[in-house]
């Protein structure tokens, strides 16, 4: 019998080997851009349809912001307002907006723990998918979350008085503060989540905008703070944030408390940015 005989009982001869042998893989098309925008929305889909069955997330998006913003404006809207001179809704919708944004990222990144402890980031790390896209799909996934939350807040705020004061383009530029705002956050909380161990610094991040939510601009006037903690108020990145946003909405100065914002931003994001991008691979890699 020759070497190209493959009758039954016999090994599959040597072209037969050849013939059905599988594609190589062209590396070059799995770090392209096209692939790194498709797998980036793949991962920000998969991202969340999980935070939508979840309802625990649900209730932290949704549920939780609605209701803190009607808790504050029952309780405080009126006290705030004859202090300030202002509605206090215009300085509270912003806030909570921020709020929402910085507590489902840490949300986010005790799930990307929960990920990395149980192999899937290292079994997706192997699979034919750029390298980048866990992480910027992650980021896409907060952008869009943030942005849901957002708009939410701002229709219950609507209900309680909240209005856009200065036209459509401002109302953009006021609900695209928050989207950029988050995102930053994100950063900073991936790579405070990928670099560490156990999600015990996570919760004291966590913990850490908890204070912040109380020494902001968004319930008071700065001049209602003792004198020597008006200028760290002041210049808090969540009040940069809630003085933009106020004038955006209510009317005031612009320019620059939304400088200070995007300096906030793009300061945190170029301090975080490589750490987080280091540790989400160091994780990856390690995974499981």
């Amino acid at each position: 019998m020759s070497i190209t005989d493959t009758s039954v009982g016999s090994r599959p001869s040597v072209s037969s080997a050849a013939a059905i042998a599988l594609p190589k893989v062209d590396p070059r098309r799995e770090s392209s851009l096209a692939a790194w925008a498709t797998h980036s929305w793949i991962q920000c889909k998969r991202l969340l349809m999980g935070w939508l069955r979840d309802p625990s997330t649900t209730i932290q998006t949704i549920v939780y912001p609605a209701l803190t913003l009607v808790m504050i404006w029952i309780v405080l809207d009126e006290s705030i307002s004859s202090f300030s001179g202002k509605p206090a809704v215009y300085g509270t919708v912003p806030m909570i907006t921020l709020i929402a944004a910085m507590a489902g990222a840490v949300v986010s990144a005790l799930g990307f723990k929960t990920e990395k402890a149980s192999g899937l980031l290292g079994r997706l790390w192997t699979m034919p998918v750029h390298r980048a896209a866990g992480l910027t799909g992650r980021l896409l996934a907060e952008a869009i979350r943030v942005l849901l939350t957002t708009l939410i807040v701002i229709a219950v705020g609507f209900c309680l008085g909240f209005r856009f004061e200065q036209g459509p383009l401002a109302a953009l530029g006021l609900i695209g503060i928050p989207i950029l705002f988050g995102i930053a956050f994100a950063v900073f909380i991936t790579a405070i989540a990928a670099i560490t161990e156990g999600p015990l610094l996570v919760q004291l991040v966590g913990l850490l905008t908890n204070l912040l939510m109380f020494f902001n601009s968004g319930f008071v006037l700065i001049e209602a703070y003792p004198t020597w903690l008006q200028s760290t108020v002041a210049n808090q990145p969540m009040s940069c944030a809630i003085e933009a946003m106020k004038g955006l909405s209510y009317g005031g100065p612009v320019a620059e408390p939304l400088i200070d914002t995007l300096l906030w931003v793009g300061g945190v994001i170029l301090i975080f940015g490589y750490p987080a991008i280091r540790g989400y691979r160091k994780a990856s890699e390690t995974s499981g």
